[in-house]
């Protein structure tokens, strides 16, 4: 099994003609790397359609910092100008709870706060405030091995059902070099491949699939041993049969620190009314 990355940034970095391709560096407390891919034929050497690639680059995820409040911002903005302005948006929490690398996906499903039912669910006499949030769905269903049903086949049926906006397709990703391993977040408005960057390629969820923009956001979990070797020494080491995947030893944290800041940006740039104080009660 030949090891991959899910990041664009990464794949950028390995080839010659960037034709097609821009790059626009921004960020505050993340170092913010905006890829934009004009088509698909400017795409292809790096294996990604057309769309845009933002990476959001900081010190290790698993460390709650002093300054989350103004990183869940810096992450909100960045989500929200994906987003189109108004109607249902539908986040999906893709993974495997049983894997903890994989578990991004489901544990920041669990975290953000789904409000479409309120309207329907509230009388005149409940909290008014409640009925200005943003109408928000959240499906965390499970992966192929477990439900015997693609999350490309399970998110769409929910959405022909409800009709979202948009959706935003949460996952855990794939890195080649070390220093981005818990560090990095992943935007894209060109939707998600999930489980691409380990060679176990499904259904992808996009606006091609789905009929409506897709919102990939994702951290990095694991790496190649192959690749780590190489990042480590220099050299490309003999292809193994099968490659293994390796993640941090503190990855119980990472996933539950990682997860808690994209619930806490998703939440934020669906909800601008909110205080972050409010973001975290919920």
């Amino acid at each position: 099994m030949d090891c991959r990355t899910d990041l664009a940034l990464e794949s950028l970095a390995s080839v010659r003609t960037r034709r097609g391709i821009t790059e626009h560096r921004r960020g505050k407390l993340f170092r913010t790397t905006e890829i934009v891919i004009e088509d698909d034929d400017a795409g292809r050497p790096l294996g990604r359609g057309r769309g845009r690639y933002i990476t959001l680059e900081s010190a290790p995820l698993a460390q709650f910092p002093d300054d989350h409040e103004a990183m869940a911002r810096e992450l909100a903005d960045e989500i929200a100008a994906l987003l189109p302005p108004e109607g249902l948006v539908l986040v999906a929490g893709l993974g495997n709870t049983a894997i903890t690398p994989d578990a991004l996906g489901p544990r920041t499903a669990s975290h953000v706060l789904a409000t479409r039912h309120l309207r329907d669910a509230l009388t005149d006499e409940d909290e008014p405030f409640l009925r200005t949030l943003r109408p928000v769905a959240v499906l965390a269903g499970g992966v192929l091995g477990q439900t015997g049903i693609e999350s490309a086949e399970l998110v769409g049926a929910v959405a022909d059902r409800i009709r979202p906006a948009a959706v935003i397709a949460v996952d855990a990703l794939a890195c080649t070099a070390l220093e981005r391993l818990g560090t990095t977040v992943q935007l894209s408005d060109a939707g998600i491949a999930p489980g691409s960057g380990v060679a176990n390629h499904r259904a992808a969820l996009d606006a091609a699939t789905l009929g409506v923009p897709v919102i990939a956001a994702g951290v990095p979990t694991v790496i190649g041993v192959r690749t780590l070797t190489e990042d480590l020494t220099g050299r490309t080491p003999s292809p193994p049969r099968q490659d293994m995947m390796v993640t941090t030893r503190d990855i119980d944290r990472l996933i539950d620190q990682a997860a808690r800041l994209l619930a806490c940006g998703i939440d934020l740039a669906l909800h601008p009314q909110l205080r972050y104080e409010d973001v975290v009660t919920l």
